[in-house]
């Protein structure tokens, strides 16, 4: 009796394995932002500068998306609701500021680093203390509709923004940053977070690499330590027994049952992660921009966060620490040079730059809803 070896694959079997696991939109999504990189240096653009920018709106939106991780290995799928955690996260910041306006802070304002993380601590305390209580209702809400997550997870989003949009009418605050002018009742739609924690962590050791006289690349160092101290920490979480037991619950609900794990406890604690990491995720985002956008602004984030897991290699039923990191900087990446690019290229359209962020904005989003079928 003999017994038949198994041939090795050959080379252009391997090579088609590691393209289709790769991914070909990911290697199209590379390849482009390459491609930008190349045509800024040829048109004699300060690269680093905008490499620079890169890595700091990599790190100002990295652990929003970020939140998408324990959302999808849970089993409620991309969580285009996030938006639930954001405003909570917003809430945390606006109760920050007004208490640096009566002078809870004003024992340390000698220092004003110390000052600003102290306001961006307290604003994250309270924002995702906010986040958690409102990913535990979401989470059972979802249990209820279970199948239809992402279509629902939509809804919900919408819902709390606009429910949101009352309550920032209508909160009894009396900082004078904070309010409109005209009659002093309702919040502003945008506000400086200058005075309060804007750019706190962008300039915790910040320091700035030069290439030659004119060029040079601001990395801040605090916002990136920050990214990545929550990366690790999700990937530890999905590497411990109460992670596993998540993403057992997510990528096998009957199994997972017959092994004596809470299904559905499973998809409330990834639901409520997800949700709190919206809350965090977003205060990170504000000090970086200088700025809190209320009322409608994050209405539509869900669906750029949800994108940019899923070029990054995600699917609607597995993700992982590194689909956020690539994805995110590939997509901000692109959407950084891309914009000034354009508009050094065709000087003669101004407009031009706007219709090309919308243009790749929405078909990022198209690519996301492609991607997330089934729901």
């Amino acid at each position: 009796m003999t017994i038949s070896k198994r041939e090795a694959p050959s080379f252009l079997q391997v090579a088609q394995k590691t393209l289709s696991d790769f991914g070909l939109p990911r290697i199209i999504i590379m390849s482009t932002f390459i491609l930008l990189l190349v045509l800024s240096w040829v048109n004699g653009m300060n690269v680093p500068s905008l490499f620079g920018d890169v890595l700091r709106r990599w790190g100002m939106f990295g652990i929003l998306v970020l939140a998408m991780v324990p959302g999808i290995r849970c089993g409620i799928g991309p969580n285009f609701g996030v938006t639930v955690g954001i405003t909570g996260g917003l809430l945390g910041a606006v109760l920050s500021v007004e208490m640096r306006y009566i002078g809870m802070f004003d024992f340390i304002a000698h220092n004003p680093t110390l000052f600003g993380l102290t306001g961006a601590f307290v604003a994250i305390i309270i924002g995702v203390s906010v986040a958690t209580v409102m990913g535990i209702l979401y989470g059972m809400l979802l249990n209820k509709v279970k199948g239809s997550e992402m279509a629902v997870s939509v809804y919900v989003g919408f819902s709390v923004v606009n429910l949101f949009n009352m309550v920032w009418f209508l909160i009894p605050l009396t900082a004078s940053i904070l309010l409109f002018p005209a009659g002093g009742q309702g919040l502003r739609l945008l506000f400086n977070l200058r005075d309060d924690f804007g750019g706190v962590l962008n300039n915790l050791g910040q320091f700035r690499i030069y290439f030659g006289e004119h060029n040079s690349m601001n990395v801040p160092t605090g916002l990136l330590v920050v990214f990545f101290i929550c990366c690790i920490c999700m990937w530890l979480f999905t590497k411990s027994r109460l992670g596993m037991m998540m993403t057992a619950a997510g990528s096998n609900p009957e199994y997972a049952r017959a092994s004596g794990i809470n299904v559905e406890k499973m998809r409330i604690l990834g639901t409520t992660i997800s949700t709190a990491l919206g809350a965090l995720g977003i205060i990170v985002y504000a000090q970086s921009f200088g700025f809190i956008q209320l009322y409608n602004a994050p209405q539509w984030m869900g669906f750029l966060l949800v994108a940019a897991v899923l070029i990054g290699g995600a699917s609607i039923r597995r993700a992982r620490v590194f689909d956020v990191l690539l994805g995110t900087f590939m997509l901000q990446g692109i959407l950084t040079i891309a914009l000034p690019l354009i508009n050094v290229m065709l000087p003669d359209v101004p407009a031009l730059p706007e219709i090309l962020r919308l243009i790749i904005t929405n078909g990022i989003i198209l690519y996301a809803l492609s991607k997330a079928k089934g729901g």
